[in-house]
């Protein structure tokens, strides 16, 4: 009975053993409804895409910005993008959205890092770059922190993986969640993180676009009473308004040649929008920025890929992906979202 007793306990701890020891191992899957998270999916996806998809965008991308809502209303803005990328790793900077700071105690000013050797992709498992380790030796400690269940609750970076495996199948991440932070503060990090990632560049010889690429994860207006923003009112007439507000935004800050003083007006439009980018897109485009200067001495510049909305696009009429909508919309309840690519110039 002794025997029987302490196989059975030392059973119990292997398996506990295990299980913790997969959960630390492999980053979990956040949103499996609105994402494609097998090969097979992704290649019903990508095949309708490719029939009724014709937007051409110019090659030798080193940088974008790209949602993160629900494939079957977004799949259309994240192609363009996604199909021109070709590189051998990427940084990802994440949204940390409200639902998550008030799990994680909404910590503010710092980068959240994780500790995870992979995570899961359609294809296999995709694989952490060195880099992260080389930023965690590297950057000041008053500047991030590893919190890997902020990770497991976020959906902004994961949501990009999908698409970013299918057509780059070794791809490698460093995953960065961005938490509120003022513009000045986000100087100030941005301009020691674009420092060791630079660093980073130069000693493995690599090169932009080809070998590393920049990626920020944001959805643009969220609209409605649920989102509390229903400046224009809840009609046809209001959801044309928000959307031409969205689109003065990208054109205004995301377009042309990226300069603080065209992102720090970014950051003031956010106090009067409900995007969830407000700090990803200009802590990335800043990071982004100072790298490009550091390692080929040029600059960013942005094109607007593609910009729509969840009532604009509806549901993609695909069959056979298992695909799901996380989210409704209607008039009363929408979205936008858009795709930019970003240049050395």
């Amino acid at each position: 009975m002794k025997h029987f007793i302490a196989v059975f306990w030392f059973q119990i701890l292997i398996f506990i053993f295990n299980t913790n020891g997969n959960a630390q191992h492999i980053r979990p899957i956040r949103d499996d409804i609105g994402y494609c998270w097998s090969g097979e999916q992704m290649k019903k996806l990508v095949k309708y895409l490719k029939s009724t998809e014709t937007q051409v965008i110019e090659p030798d991308v080193i940088g974008g910005i790209s949602p993160h809502d629900d494939y079957l209303y977004a799949a259309r803005v994240y192609y363009p993008l996604f199909k021109t990328i070709k590189a051998k790793e990427a940084v990802i900077f994440g949204v940390t959205h409200g639902t998550v700071r008030k799990e994680i105690g909404d910590p503010q000013n710092i980068l959240l890092l994780d500790e995870f050797k992979e995570w899961r992709g359609p294809r296999k498992n995709i694989e952490i770059s060195p880099l992260r380790e080389f930023i965690k030796t590297r950057l000041d400690t008053s500047c991030f922190k590893v919190d890997n269940r902020a990770h497991e609750l976020e959906h902004s970076i994961e949501g990009l993986l999908p698409f970013l495996q299918y057509f780059n199948p070794d791809i490698k991440i460093t995953p960065i969640m961005v938490t509120a932070m003022p513009f000045e503060r986000m100087e100030v990090v941005s301009e020691k993180l674009a420092g060791i990632i630079a660093k980073y560049i130069k000693e493995n010889t690599l090169v932009l676009g080809k070998d590393i690429i920049f990626l920020i994860s944001s959805d643009a207006n969220h609209y409605g009473k649920d989102f509390n923003n229903i400046p224009f009112g809840e009609d046809s007439i209001a959801h044309w308004k928000a959307t031409e507000q969205d689109r003065r935004i990208a054109n205004d800050y995301l377009k042309d040649i990226v300069q603080p003083e065209k992102v720090k007006m970014f950051t003031d439009e956010m106090k009067n929008v409900v995007w969830c980018g407000k700090y990803s897109v200009p802590f990335g485009l800043l990071t982004a920025d100072k790298v490009v200067e550091r390692v080929i001495n040029k600059k960013l510049k942005g094109k607007i890929a593609r910009y729509s909305d969840t009532f604009t696009e509806g549901v993609l009429p695909i069959k056979g992906t298992e695909l799901g909508t996380t989210a409704p919309f209607s008039l009363k309840h929408w979205c936008g979202f858009l795709s930019v690519a970003f240049y050395a110039e």
